[in-house]
């Protein structure tokens, strides 16, 4: 059965040994973020939990972070299944879309709160970058908006600033699905109405940061990952569906051309985006359960919880389409944590002619123009997940007058800060900006001599019984 709530998934996380309680209090504006940080650089991942903070100085709200991306494991809970089997999981439920359900209440509307009653500013939304940031913001909002014309929403998960009690700033990137929905409404000289949701059911949330092709629904997506529809209820003030058990809805409208200062904000990149003029939202409404939970994610510099959740999301899509759309043997890919699941794309094929390296590359670059900045293929016999053994893929299956690619002209990676900049320091717009792709061909081109290794047959017998060698790491008793 699926998780039918945010509580239900975090009372299951608690009982594997996947959540921690922080009971002592803490500032939101300093200590939060702090904790987070030092926490994801001290726990090795495979170890690190998601966090609870219990009581916040000023709030009554407590806040979750680490619960959809603290760890692969927590990620694979999410789906409720294995880490090996996310994939699986994944695939088999994204081919099989179930439409959201309708109802007429949910607990998501226990408390309600219109007009003069509305306060943005009630939720504990840290300070995450402090003498920065310009203010609270918040890291998890899965921003509900629709294509004015298709009638198909779109779920997805931007930066928003507080900017007052009624008054949000919303920093979309150009690619992103939901510009279209402003730019079509804008033509027609309508505002664009949207939600943003707070704490959901964990399968929402990862299909809210996963880049579906335009026209997609995730609420859809979310429901065949599930294997049960996204129960839905329909808005107060605007005409939208949210997850009817979210823990908090925000509902408001980007008025037409509206626009304001926003930012900067530090960026998953590990430094600090740069501001400009974005849509602002007028919020008209909050509702919430009673007792709510705020829910965050930590970005900034990786390891995050936002690289995490964006490596293993992204790695899937690409995969499938490598494979499926374009018939490539691919065996594995990665994006690990230290390119914030961006700029470094790792691909391993089982190749079948001297061609598919290239294409692998150019497939993954024209999939999304996030991905792979530095894209490396190799072999199936490289564990792409083990840097030393690409590393010696890379000293010794690749010659650099042959085997390297340089792309120039192509779309920039988002909120990169090695961006070229042409009019000395000033910043050029997202519209503007190009960059170049670096491809490494790291395959074998030939017949190469045998492993210098001891047989395979040899090794598994000693890992079989490695105990009666009283072989121990230095230090360790």
């Amino acid at each position: 059965m699926p998780y039918r709530d945010l509580r239900e998934y975090l009372a299951v996380l608690e009982k594997r040994g996947l959540l921690c309680h922080v009971r002592t209090e803490v500032d939101k504006d300093w200590e939060i973020p702090a904790v987070c940080r030092r926490t994801f650089q001290k726990i090795p991942e495979s170890r690190r939990p998601a966090l609870m903070f219990d009581h916040i100085k000023g709030h009554n709200i407590p806040l979750v972070i680490g619960i959809l991306g603290g760890s692969r494991q927590i990620y694979a809970t999410a789906l409720e299944t294995e880490v090996e089997k996310t994939l699986d999981k994944w695939e088999s439920g994204t081919k099989r879309p179930l439409k959201p359900r309708l109802v007429e209440s949910g607990p998501c509307r226990e408390v309600v709160y219109k007009g003069d009653e509305v306060n943005f500013e009630m939720l504990p939304a840290p300070i995450w970058t402090v003498g920065q940031d310009p203010g609270p913001y918040h890291t998890s909002p899965f921003v509900v908006s629709r294509d004015p014309e298709t009638r198909i929403p779109n779920l997805g998960v931007y930066r928003v600033q507080v900017k007052g009690p009624r008054k949000a700033g919303l920093m979309i990137n150009p690619p992103r699905n939901m510009n279209q929905h402003i730019r079509k409404n804008e033509a027609m000289g309508r505002h664009t109405e949207v939600a943003i949701v707070f704490g959901t059911d964990p399968v929402v949330g990862l299909a809210a940061v996963t880049p579906f092709p335009y026209g997609v629904s995730e609420f859809e997506m979310a429901g065949g990952i599930r294997g049960e529809p996204v129960e839905v209820l329909r808005c107060l003030t605007v005409d939208l569906e949210v997850p009817a058990t979210a823990e908090i809805v925000v509902e408001g409208r980007i008025p037409c051309k509206g626009r304001e200062p926003e930012g900067p904000f530090g960026e998953y990149a590990g430094y600090m985006g740069t501001g400009g003029n974005h849509p602002y939202i007028e919020i008209t409404c909050i509702t919430h359960r009673r007792n709510p939970i705020y829910q965050a994610f930590l970005s900034q510099m990786p390891p995050s919880e936002s690289s995490c959740i964006k490596s293993i999301g992204r790695e899937m899509v690409i995969r499938r389409h490598l494979k499926e759309n374009l018939g490539i043997p691919v065996h594995d890919v990665y994006l690990p944590e230290s390119g914030g699941a961006t700029g470094i794309l790792l691909i391993s094929i089982k190749k079948q002619n001297r061609f598919q390296p290239l294409k692998a590359m150019m497939g993954a670059w024209s999939f999304h123009d996030v991905f792979g900045k530095v894209t490396i293929v190799v072999d199936d016999d490289i564990d792409i997940r083990d840097p030393f053994q690409v590393e010696w893929a890379m000293s010794f299956r690749m010659q650099p007058a042959e085997d390297v690619y340089v792309i120039k002209n192509a779309d920039p990676l988002t909120l990169d800060p090695s961006q070229p900049r042409r009019f000395g320091e000033k910043i050029e717009e997202p519209s503007e900006q190009v960059s170049s792709k670096l491809g490494i061909d790291a395959t074998r081109k030939h017949s190469y001599p045998a492993l210098a290794v001891p047989p395979k047959e040899h090794l598994e017998r000693v890992d079989s019984q490695w105990e009666r060698y009283g072989i121990r790491p230095i230090g360790r008793t």
